[in-house]
């Protein structure tokens, strides 16, 4: 446990301004996640869970997933069109901790989260290098898993 938290902690640095918090690799797969575009989304301390945005700018999201049916988001709860298929940007601190991915849990596997985020929000079919690279640095943002945390209804 204590080595899990040591982690976090260098994650935490690192987001304060320490460059050597983080190791080469992770280093480059930040570098990756900015120049990718995931920044857009995923932003500020907690890299998410601040904002809403549409779940398949570029193509449909559960063309990608594997989703059985498509959940419309949002647009449940405020019956306005604006608002189909926009979910709350996921915040990634502990993302390779807590699989299923996405809202409801249609991928298993952070590689391929990270492949299809590329794909239905950004247009870009990212090569395995690039993949590597991002999952590496998701990997250094991992802590304690809170004890609230609970993977979506049906995926365990």
């Amino acid at each position: 446990m204590k080595r899990r938290c040591s982690r976090l902690r260098r994650s935490n640095r690192f987001l304060a301004g320490d460059d050597r918090a983080l190791n080469a690799k992770q280093q480059a797969g930040l570098r990756t996640f900015i120049a990718t575009g995931c920044t857009a989304c995923h932003n500020g301390t907690l890299l998410g869970g601040m904002t809403f945005q549409k779940f398949g700018l570029v193509k449909d999201y559960w063309l990608e997933t594997g989703s059985e049916k498509p959940d419309i988001g949002r647009e449940a709860m405020t019956k306005k069109a604006e608002d189909r298929y926009v979910f709350r940007v996921a915040m990634l601190r502990n993302v390779a901790k807590t699989a299923p991915y996405f809202h409801d849990g249609s991928v298993a596997q952070l590689d391929k989260a990270v492949r299809v985020m590329a794909a239905v929000q950004l247009g870009r079919q990212l090569d395995d290098q690039a993949v590597a690279s991002i999952v590496a640095f998701l990997e250094s943002l991992t802590g304690d898993v809170p004890v609230h945390y609970a993977a979506p209804a049906g995926t365990q």
